[in-house]
């Protein structure tokens, strides 16, 4: 028995080489693994698959099968629903294929290979070498493969034998018409909107004279036949080069199309896992960002481009290290002085590698106090070296592959350079005259200085032309970035300007303070400043000037320095595409958008991405981060971000961040317009139980936060002066019933400020211990007007955070009625009586004091003593009881008659 099957995600010419195998092969049965173009889906589910000897999987006599005949493809990796068959060694497995090698193919001596356009064209010449004769039917459908690989024999892999093997079809009934009518794609709505998006995103850049064009499109579902829209883009435009890249669901589908021989598109797509020709190929990405996917893809271009440049011409030399015998604090002080990420270990007197040391690990060791270890016991030794002679794509697979940060560069067993991933990134996406910004060719590129205009006020305006003018004048590129850009496009109020200089920055920022009439903060050591200036109202106000930077070699055998990297790179280093944007300030026309990552784009979509798949990796807090942007502008994290925060959750890492920094976006969270929604969200997402499995919420603590998150915004309307730390009433809520011993583990865990520790749990204590009181209180005060002194009294040691998370926690309407008048008027209610009154009265300053006006306000509460007369009259009397008091202390305690006489005339007068 035979079984015949073709690649995952099947085309037409897949389908139809099936179809056309089975005529050589008797008996068989063909199994059909699937496709996502929605045309040959409508095909197949019209046939009557049966009669075809197309059967499911579940029906194939596994164990009887004793050939396996795979069309359209030699690739193991793409084949993997008939993986069980491969390593038997009773099947023969026999290969019909039109694909360039690749190292994932299968060796068969059974294998029909050639060059040609379909791989129905291959097969359609051995059926009719045999002399065999098909039925109209058959003869279109095969038909139907050879006219869909060769685009309708316009593609340039056409050949002859394409063209001889559709005449014979057509010799034998093949029926043209119904093939233009099978062939046809029936444009949806959602199709039109993927196809005006991947036009306006174009992107060309000039490759070694080649333009290559890049092209983008999200969707949130999968879109069928996302392959036609490629081919539609490129007969429109008549791009010599496309690569077009569709965000759809969990995955990253690229489909490329080449007129070029110099450029090989099939060899680009097999290294993200897919395949194809030269001249059309494909992949669907699972574990990348958009961004990376065009990284890889313009870092082949590149290596194509330039094939025989080798690591000799990449390298920074000589290479700076530290010997394994030094100490960490040695190696943390020479990369923080030369602003190294990493550097080569080597044995002691020689250049011979022994290892690498990142900066993080020797800061982290550091910080622990193990600065005086030496290098050796903590340097990462297993690692790969490259010779001179190692190619761009060696380079390329040992640092972004391996994940090594950068690669020793060895000359027999001796150290002549390094490549760092700086080096790569300068390579692949700002190499001076090989690798240019690229040419946007729709509406992407954008101009923002309308906006600008109309948008802000006049002293943000004014300041930003201020900083472009001085840009202009000193010859540096000057950009606004960030959060302050993202909000421009989305309207939304943001007055904290950024700027980024791509040059010193510290030169802008004095040029800045000269206009300003202020003066500058410099931190030299990282090329940033801050400028401190009167605003219009003489009010202080700062802006942030930074310097894009990075380390840089600044000719051969310099030693690095902290220099410059363009905005790009600046960028890169951001959390998510709708904060990675920046306004151009010193170019005419004035205010240029620059966008590398897709932002503008996500801000449209109203969606969250991270930039690389290492993000959350690489700074956990951005788990909380994304979310709270998510609340903020309703808008959604993406399929592939939300999968990514999942995979961080499982490796842990929300164990290592540390506590001050998961504090600071805690608070964050809580200063949001709607922080129940962001820690709800939060909850589903999983991380709340990573800091802790006990703060995940229930429906009772969710119902809280509701109620305590309404409190907040009650109090917030009422615009008194002393403001709520909404993270601590939040704190109390999250721990809702908890014991002490768990509520003070996630205190810590949460890295809540550590000086208000002692008084917070103080408070909590008497908070608990007040619960049944104040519900007998409202009892007694309902049935016989218990005194409002009392409740006072009790709530007196609480602050205002404790005492609104208790308004939302209490059941009682009437209740929860008194405590939020004790908030807004009772705690706020003093006696008319001052202690300079009671000076007055003769009672010398002493505790006495406290007691009489605390009990002259008790008083005033209850309406015993409303006004001033009343109040001081009472405080006279209770003088009298002190003074009296105070004498018959003394008499038993000294006898002394003389003082006593004293304090009963004092009585007497008052």
């Amino acid at each position: 028995m035979t079984l015949v099957t073709c690649h995952a995600n099947a085309d037409f010419d897949a389908f139809a080489g099936m179809l056309a195998a089975r005529f050589l092969y008797a008996p068989h049965v063909l199994l059909f693994p699937g496709t996502q173009e929605r045309g040959l889906q409508k095909l197949v589910a019209g046939l009557d698959l049966p009669a075809l000897g197309i059967v499911e999987t579940a029906a194939i006599p596994w164990k009887d099968i004793t050939r396996l005949v795979v069309v359209d493809t030699r690739q193991r990796g793409r084949i993997s629903h008939v993986a069980q068959l491969l390593d038997r060694d009773d099947v023969t497995v026999e290969l019909w294929d039109h694909h360039p090698d690749s190292t994932d193919d299968i060796t068969s001596p059974h294998t029909h290979m050639a060059h040609i356009g379909s791989v129905t064209s291959l097969i359609v010449q051995a059926i009719a070498g045999r002399g065999l004769s098909l039925s109209a039917d058959d003869a279109t459908l095969l038909g139907l493969g050879i006219y869909g690989d060769t685009g309708s024999f316009t593609y340039s892999s056409t050949t002859q034998a394409d063209f001889q093997a559709a005449a014979w079809l057509l010799g034998m009934g093949m029926d043209v018409n119904r093939i233009d009518a099978l062939a046809a794609h029936e444009l949806t709505s959602l199709h039109i909107q993927a196809l005006n998006s991947l036009l306006e995103s174009t992107q060309t850049y000039s490759i070694n004279n080649v333009q290559v064009t890049l092209s983008e499109a999200a969707m949130e579902h999968y879109l069928g036949d996302f392959a036609y829209l490629a081919h539609r883009l490129m007969e429109m435009e008549k791009f010599p080069v496309l690569f077009a890249i569709g965000l759809m669901d969990d995955r990253i589908q690229v489909v490329a199309r080449s007129r070029n021989e110099s450029i090989n598109v099939g060899d680009i797509c097999a290294a993200l896992g897919g395949g194809g020709h030269a001249y059309a190929a494909s992949a669907s990405v699972r574990t990348m960002t958009v961004h990376e996917v065009r990284d890889v893809i313009l870092r082949h271009l590149y290596a194509q481009a330039y094939p025989d440049k080798t690591a000799r011409e990449y390298m920074s030399s000589p290479a700076v290290g530290v010997e394994a015998s030094a100490t960490i604090h040695e190696a943390d002080e020479l990369m923080l002085h030369f602003g190294l990420k990493a550097v080569p270990v080597f044995e002691p007197g020689t250049r011979q590698c022994v290892g690498l040391l990142d900066a993080l690990t020797a800061s982290r060791a550091s910080a622990h106090g193990l600065g005086a270890a030496t290098v050796e016991d903590y340097m990462t030794r297993r690692i790969t070296t490259l010779p001179p002679e190692a190619t761009l794509k060696d380079l390329t697979s040992t640092i972004v592959g391996g994940r090594q940060r950068l690669v020793p560069i060895v000359d027999g067993s001796r150290v002549i350079g390094v490549v760092t991933r700086t080096d790569l990134i300068n390579v692949f996406a700002q190499e001076p005259g090989h690798m240019p910004e690229p040419r946007t060719t729709g509406s992407k590129e954008r101009n923002l200085g309308k906006i600008i205009q109309d948008r802000l006020p006049r002293a943000s305006r004014d300041l930003l032309h201020l900083a472009g003018r001085l840009g202009r004048q000193l010859g540096l590129p000057v950009y606004t970035v960030g959060g302050f850009v993202r909000d421009l496009l989305l309207q939304r109020p943001n007055q904290d300007i950024d700027l980024v200089v791509e040059g010193n920055g510290i030169t802008l920022a004095r040029a800045l303070a000269k206009e300003l009439n202020g003066r500058v903060r410099e931190h030299q050591k990282f090329l940033t400043s801050v400028v401190i200036y009167k605003d219009e109202n003489g009010a202080e106000a700062r802006i942030d000037v930074a310097t894009a930077r990075l380390e840089y070699y600044e000719y051969p055998a310099a030693l690095p320095t902290v220099e410059l990297s363009s905005i790009k790179m600046d960028l890169f280093r951001r959390d998510f595409a709708i904060n990675a944007l920046a306004v151009r300030l010193d170019c005419e026309p004035f205010g240029q958008l620059v966008d590398f990552f897709g932002g503008q784009r996500d801000i449209k979509e109203r969606i969250i991405r991270v930039l690389h798949t290492l993000s959350f990796v690489e700074d956990p807090t951005r788990c909380l981060r994304a979310v709270r942007f998510e609340q903020r502008y309703n808008f959604h994290i993406g399929t592939g971000t939300e999968k990514l925060i999942k995979n961080a959750l499982k490796l842990n890492l929300m164990d290592k961040l540390s506590g001050f920094r998961l504090f600071h976006e805690f608070q964050h969270i809580c200063d949001e317009d709607d922080p129940t929604a962001c820690i709800a969200r939060l909850d589903q997402l999983g991380v709340l139980e990573a800091i802790s499995p006990l703060l995940s919420l229930n429906p009772t603590k969710k119902s809280l936060l509701l109620r305590l998150q309404e409190t907040l915004t009650w109090y917030r309307l009422l615009y008194f002066e002393q403001a709520a730390q909404p993270w601590l009433a939040y704190f109390l809520a999250l721990n809702h019933n908890m014991s002490y011993a768990d509520t003070a583990n996630h205190y810590q865990r949460m890295g809540l400020p550590e000086p208000q520790r002692a008084e917070v749990f103080r408070q909590r204590e008497h908070m608990r211990n007040l619960r049944g009181k104040l519900e007998s209180w409202q009892k007694d005060h309902d049935a016989t007007q218990e005194k409002i002194s009392t409740l006072c009294a009790m709530l007196r040691p609480l602050s205002l955070e404790f005492l609104l998370y208790l308004m939302a926690d209490v059941s009682d309407a009437a209740l929860q009625k008194n405590i939020s008048r004790y908030i807004t008027q009772w705690r706020r209610e003093k006696a008319n009586v001052s202690g300079e009154d009671l000076r007055a009265m003769g009672l010398q300053p002493g505790p006495a004091f406290g007691r009489i006006l605390e009990a002259v306000l008790a008083a005033k509460l209850d309406g015993q003593a409303t006004s001033q007369e009343q109040q001081l009259a009472l405080a006279r009397n209770l003088v009298v009881t002190e003074t009296a008091d105070a004498a018959k202390n003394e008499i038993s305690a000294t006898g002394n008659e003389e003082q006593t006489s004293r304090n009963s005339s004092l009585a007497q007068r008052l």
